[in-house]
């Protein structure tokens, strides 16, 4: 969806100037994982296992995808104290790995020590993390992940996240829930909307990692700003798009139209994300369809739901095949976002779910055009060989076997 932020350099600071023709190299991104160790992590209600060994095995395999640039570090909270002093509870937050460079193994070894220990401070851990990265003029992201509310009123972890959102330091928090509770829900969401961030709820371990990669690499990433569009009803009234990231709402139950405009040769690539911002039944799905201005269907991505996450997300690519040059003309391509939420009665369907739509235009490898002409690509030269192969084995053996007959009638 961009290009990614260029590798910051080692010893930046004591680097000769840059001449006027280079490109200043920008600052890495800085993201600090902030892990929830209180004593409701050893609850077994995650694929078979403890939520606290979910969440290591997830962190692994986050560790393992950090882009090179990111400058990542780790929080836990109630790690450390088991006691039911409140006052020392509520001050069990500290950084289990520093912001800087990642050394895979040893942030792996520090995440294996934790166990499930204590009290739910997440308003001074959210404040700890982002003391932790302070400085610089690069993009930062906190990713939190709990299974319970804070324990450590009266200090709002809302508020909290609202004092942070003050500073003016561009610093956005995300937050993860691995219980679906209407009160943690309410209490994530909260946090996170007033950074600017996401909310999601996950309950299986490929989820988590999976959401927690996405982040990480979205802050590896330039900032986009979403520009705010309408679909519409039908491709013809729909807005025209550009590679970029954009918001709209859609009602349970909808359709809305995009248009994007593809030359030969090029490939584009969509994604869009639908956010249950409210109570909805269980059991849904979203299709994102290319399509022609006819209404030929191009291709789809298609994704479900079982209520157990509060963000549901598919995609797309469509490579245009390459013309001669005199015959270089532009395609509309028509995109269709559809969702088949449902929600009770009491629930108000206006305005509609959040919806989050990116679109890219790439130049398409050429592997690619040749599957969009072709339908099988190189392929097609394989199978009509093996064909003409069996055409000629079968005649041979057909008459091999009629003269080896003949013969025998003679004897």
């Amino acid at each position: 969806m961009g290009v990614l932020l260029a590798t910051l350099t080692a010893g930046l600071g004591s680097a000769l100037p840059a001449s006027a023709d280079e490109t200043p190299t920008k600052a890495s991104p800085k993201v600090e994982l902030v892990l929830d160790v209180s004593g409701s992590m050893r609850t077994r209600d995650i694929d078979g296992q403890s939520r606290m060994s979910a969440a290591k095995q997830a962190f692994n395999e986050v560790l393992d995808a950090v882009p090179e640039q990111v400058q990542l570090g780790i929080r836990t909270l109630g790690a450390d104290y088991p006691g039911d002093d409140r006052k020392v509870g509520c001050k069990d937050t500290k950084q289990l790995y520093p912001v800087g460079p990642l050394d895979r193994t040893e942030a792996k070894t520090a995440v294996a020590t934790l166990a499930p220990t204590g009290w739910t401070p997440i308003g001074p851990a959210l404040l700890g993390a982002a003391d932790d990265l302070e400085g610089g003029d690069s993009t930062r992201r906190i990713v939190l992940i709990s299974d319970g509310e804070d324990t450590c009123g009266p200090l709002d972890p809302c508020e909290v996240a609202r004092d942070i959102a003050a500073r003016g330091i561009h610093l956005v928090i995300d937050t993860l829930g691995l219980v679906p509770n209407a009160k943690i829900r309410q209490q994530l969401t909260c946090i996170a909307e007033a950074t600017g961030g996401t909310y999601t709820a996950v309950q299986h371990t490929d989820e988590l990692s999976g959401r927690v990669k996405q982040l990480v690499d979205r802050a590896a990433e330039p900032v986009v700003t979403p520009v705010a569009t309408k679909g519409a009803g039908s491709c013809t009234d729909a807005p025209e798009l550009k590679p970029g990231l954009y918001t709209d709402r859609e009602k349970f139950a909808e359709h809305r139209w995009y248009k994007v405009e593809l030359l030969p040769g090029q490939e584009l690539r969509a994604s869009v994300s639908v956010f249950a911002d409210r109570a909805v039944n269980n059991d849904y799905g979203m299709l994102l369809r290319a399509v022609t201005t006819h209404g030929r269907e191009i291709v789809r991505g298609a994704e479900s739901g079982t209520g157990r996450t509060d963000a549901i997300s598919s995609g797309l690519r469509y490579p245009k095949p390459e013309q001669d040059e005199d015959e270089r003309t532009p395609e509309t391509v028509c995109l269709q976002v559809s969702n088949s939420f449902s929600a009770p009665a009491s629930v108000k369907t206006a305005p509609g779910m959040p919806l989050e739509l990116t679109v890219d235009v790439v130049d398409a490898p050429d592997e690619a055009a040749d599957v969009a002409a072709f339908g099988l690509g190189h392929g097609w030269w394989l199978l009509g060989l093996l064909t003409l192969t069996g055409l000629i084995v079968g005649l041979l053996f057909g008459w091999i076997s009629r003269w080896r007959i003949a013969v025998w009638r003679t004897r």
